[in-house]
């Protein structure tokens, strides 16, 4: 095990048209895994069906030394960990992002491989340590890893996509043939909400929603206010489960982890486990009604007041 040669191997996150913006900032934190100056190779695990667009992506992204590639119909997180596994263990350090797709994948990695996982890592610093939030991003922690291969998820928002060139860069691509099948599960449907606003961890701009609003009605507000500035739509845990928005749009320690250039957040008041999601953000506007509401702690601009009153004010100047 002491003589595993250093070397990287980054889970492509895709769905089966392209690439997602997570796997690019993913990449760009294998970048940061160095020996004496040097990046360690990068290969990127493509599994998918029928995904030759992404193939033909990953071709042109910028610091991949090899692509290994295998056609699963469905690829469950069952099945796909014990293909990483197996493919891992010819490397010192396996990332993914921590997505619902990496939160889902890794940690079954690391227990096929009998190691701990390096979870929400903001910063490599060496060949075995990192940094990470712990206490919903109230405190960083270094943490070393003497693992002999490192499994990590890592926050995107706190790394910049690579460089994608016009043109192929890379050419060897690896083709797997081995199919492992998931023996308790199955694959039976996937529903996907079809949106024509950009994604939420990629948008330069996020209007976020809270219990404030009321009601599902009410949300619309939000909606348009996203709308006029061509951002995405967030939401508070409690808009969630008060059932305004679907979860997929939940901002939050046990949501999506955003770092826009402007977040708006409207009727919310700012729980921790709330700011963990969003407080990276470049500026920061809330609109609340309590003075003493602790996202006003994070924000940049705060209006004080009646969301009612102020939001179709705001829609009308934008």
């Amino acid at each position: 095990m002491e003589n595993k040669p250093l070397a990287t191997l980054v889970v492509v996150e895709h769905d089966n048209q392209s690439l997602s913006a997570d796997t690019l900032r993913a990449l760009s934190a294998a970048s940061q895994i160095q020996q004496d100056g040097a990046s360690l190779p990068v290969t990127a695990l493509l599994v998918g069906h029928q995904c030759s667009s992404v193939l033909n992506e990953l071709k042109c992204v910028q610091g991949i030394s090899q692509i290994v590639a295998a056609e699963y119909q469905y690829a469950l997180a069952e099945n796909l960990s014990t293909l990483i596994a197996e493919v891992g263990r010819d490397y010192s350090h396996i990332l993914a992002p921590a997505s619902t797709f990496g939160k889902n994948l890794m940690p079954r990695v690391a227990a096929l491989l009998d190691v701990g996982q390096l979870s929400d890592v903001i910063a490599i610093e060496s060949l075995d340590t990192v940094i990470r939030p712990i206490y919903a991003g109230n405190a960083l922690a270094r943490v070393r890893s003497d693992d002999t291969t490192k499994v990590m998820t890592i926050r995107s928002s706190a790394f910049d996509a690579v460089t994608v060139s016009d043109s192929p860069v890379i050419e060897n691509v690896v083709t797997l043939e081995t199919v492992i099948n998931a023996e308790h599960s199955e694959f039976v449907s996937q529903q996907k909400a079809e949106s024509e606003r950009p994604e939420l961890p990629t948008a330069n701009v996020v209007v976020s929603g809270g219990r404030g609003l009321g009601s599902k009605e009410n949300f619309a507000l939000v909606e348009q206010l996203a709308d006029k500035l061509g951002g995405a739509i967030g939401a508070s845990r409690a808009a969630v489960d008060a059932g305004f928005v679907s979860n997929d749009l939940q901002v939050g320690q046990t949501g999506k982890i955003v770092a826009p250039q402007l977040y708006i957040a409207v009727g919310i008041s700012g729980a921790i486990q709330h700011l963990a999601g969003m407080k990276d953000s470049k500026v920061i506007v809330a609109i609340n009604s309590d003075p003493e509401a602790p996202i006003f702690q994070v924000a940049d601009y705060g209006l004080v007041g009646d969301l009612f009153e102020i939001m179709p004010e705001l829609l009308e100047k934008v």
